[in-house]
């Protein structure tokens, strides 16, 4: 089992950036990658980007997409998300998951999330 704990989110105004981070422990070795959602009130949770563990290679949303970069440190079973130019509508509980062999997000685990809020 791989437990995740998330950092960084907070209050921001809009036009702003925040940093987030997510630390992977347990059984890490030969995780497949890992993914940043979030769930705003009253909507489903979405996948924001996801990173392949091994060579890095990413994905986005559109609607994140040249505002948000994903990057990690693997050697510190870390991920980032880098957010900028952030809008009220970023407002959500962001989550990080740990993909074991694809992105089969059903058979992730998932850190507590974080509260990240934008004020306009």
């Amino acid at each position: 089992q791989v437990q995740l704990v998330e950092s960084g989110g907070g209050l921001v105004q809009a036009g702003g950036s925040l940093r987030l981070s997510c630390t992977a422990s347990g059984r890490t070795f030969g995780m497949y990658g890992m993914g940043w959602f979030r769930e705003a009130p009253g909507k489903e949770r979405e996948l924001v980007g996801r990173i392949r563990w091994s060579e890095g290679s990413t994905y986005y949303a559109d609607s994140v997409k040249g505002r948000f970069t994903i990057s990690r440190e693997n050697n510190k079973n870390t991920v980032f998300l880098q957010m900028n130019s952030l809008q009220p509508e970023a407002t959500a509980v962001y989550y990080c998951a740990a993909a074991k062999r694809s992105w089969d997000w059903r058979l992730a685990s998932w850190g507590q999330g974080t509260q990240v809020t934008v004020s306009s």
